[in-house]
């Protein structure tokens, strides 16, 4: 009993280890990038400029087209990778952005499904959720809402959802595994997840694993590529694909994550036919 509290305090510290560095993020207060753990998952940080942000969301496969059509404020050059692109959005579907912190890829899906499409972005950290309402109202987008809600929790019903999209947030999860439960809870029976994450090449250390500025900073909570593949069948996903991509050392908001490592990948699976649980 005492160990599996301590694992819960454990993991309740993490999540608020999380919360704290993103909600300072959201509200201008830090830089993405407040120690020595730099990661692409925090880009430059809000008080770089947004040509720094541009930058970087080009580097991790934005185009500037699609950048150009979102509102202000929904690029915090956060991310590893561009999940949208990972696989193709159609109309009239239905889309969950797991932590979608600002908004941009929420605004970027929300742009394919169209206008009789529906997006719903959830995220656990007030501030980003309070930022992300405000680039939707400005942007005058009626077909995306933002949720307050662990992705280990979604607030979202069951078989209701045509694709689950996230980017770069599971690595900052505890528990995974819970995160596929639930992608798979809500998905329609044929449904798909696309995921862009970050993925280990070799093991990392505990000590890593508990340092809060690489654990929050998209470093030290990575999975190889066969720990991913073992939570999305356990959760029950198949035509399952993870891919590590390898990183690039010139980028410098990857480089935290080449030293031990991590680094970016996409992860594709989708939820059997047949399948309603």
């Amino acid at each position: 009993m005492k160990r599996r509290n301590a694992d819960k305090t454990s993991a309740d510290d993490r999540r608020q280890q999380v919360r704290s560095r993103y909600g300072g993020i959201a509200s201008g207060g830090q830089c993405c990038s407040t120690g020595g753990a730099s990661s692409s998952c925090c880009g430059k940080g809000t008080r770089e400029s947004s040509c720094a942000q541009t930058s970087v969301a080009t580097q991790l496969g934005y185009s500037a087209k699609d950048l150009a059509t979102i509102p202000e404020g929904a690029n915090l050059g956060l991310g590893c990778g561009n999940p949208t692109a990972i696989l193709a959005l159609g109309p009239r579907q239905v889309v969950v952005d797991l932590g979608s912190g600002a908004g941009i890829d929420c605004f970027l899906a929300a742009k394919k499904v169209g206008a009789k499409g529906h997006v719903i972005g959830v995220d656990m950290t007030p501030e980003m959720v309070g930022k992300a309402r405000e680039n939707a109202r400005q942007g005058h987008y009626s077909n995306v809402e933002f949720r307050l809600g662990e992705i280990e929790h979604l607030p979202v019903a069951d078989n209701s959802v045509d694709v689950v999209i996230s980017n770069c947030v599971v690595n900052l999860v505890p528990d995974k595994g819970q995160v596929y439960r639930e992608a798979f809870r809500v998905l329609r029976p044929g449904g798909r997840l696309a995921v862009a994450d970050v993925l280990a090449t070799r093991p990392i250390s505990q000590e890593m694993r508990n340092d809060p500025e690489r654990w929050t900073s998209c470093s030290s909570g990575a999975l190889t590529v066969e720990e991913v593949t073992d939570r999305l069948r356990s959760a029950g996903f198949e035509s399952i694909e993870v891919s590590a991509l390898g990183s690039d050392s010139s980028v410098e908001s990857l480089r935290a994550q080449d030293e031990i490592g991590v680094v970016p990948g996409e992860v594709r699976a989708t939820k059997p036919r047949g399948h309603d649980r």
